[in-house]
């Protein structure tokens, strides 16, 4: 994950500079674009008293922007994301239980609009389609643990601002919220998942 990360960064960085003229020509926050993501990620899961949520989250991502006329942007965008987070929780159905949630890679694909506030400064709002990797483990607090590697598909809602440093390059700071559903498997209980991140991001257009 980390090395697809840092080279899609590269590639894109060769692309954007052997094309300074179609870059300058482009009107702001319009046109491709590719960009490197890393930030807080925060877990939630049902039931019990819940430690050890907050981990942190890198990734990638691709886009296409344009503008619609005045300040408007639209734009498609799709991610993919790792993670370092795990949830923790006890006490759940009964005094002895425990619970665990490991996150893995998401996958992301959706839509944004924007508005430019400033020839430098766009502000949006996202919504679209998630899909990550949660692996759970619970114990009954007796003998047993049971334990699902599960693929979670949800809704992610999000907003944020994007600032432009040069006609090609940016920096953006979002916010966003997951909602993944129930992780089944695990005897009578089956956690609802969440989050919620706040995440930086260095992009280039070209």
């Amino acid at each position: 994950m980390r090395k697809l990360v840092i080279a899609t960064a590269a590639a894109a960085f060769g692309a954007a500079l052997a094309t300074p003229a179609l870059a300058q020509s482009q009107e702001p926050f319009s046109g491709p674009r590719v960009e490197v993501l890393a930030g807080w990620d925060h877990l939630n899961a049902d039931g019990g008293n819940s430690d050890g949520r907050d981990g942190f989250t890198y990734g990638g991502a691709v886009g296409y922007d344009a503008r619609i006329g005045g300040g408007a942007v639209v734009g498609i965008e799709g991610e993919i994301d790792g993670a370092t987070t795990r949830a923790r929780a006890s006490g759940i159905l009964n005094a002895t239980d425990s619970f665990r949630l490991k996150a893995g890679r998401d996958l992301y694909v959706g839509g944004r609009l924007g508005y430019v506030v400033s020839p430098k400064a766009m502000i949006y709002a996202k919504a679209g389609y998630t899909n990550a990797r949660f692996n759970a483990r619970y114990f009954d607090g007796t003998s047993t643990y049971y334990q699902n590697s599960s693929n979670l598909g949800g809704y992610r809602l999000g907003a944020g601002v994007e600032y432009n440093l040069t006609p090609m390059a940016y920096v953006k700071g979002e916010y966003r919220y997951s909602h993944y559903g129930h992780v089944d498997g695990l005897s009578n209980f089956d956690p609802n998942v969440d989050r919620h991140q706040i995440v930086a991001g260095v992009g280039l257009r070209f």
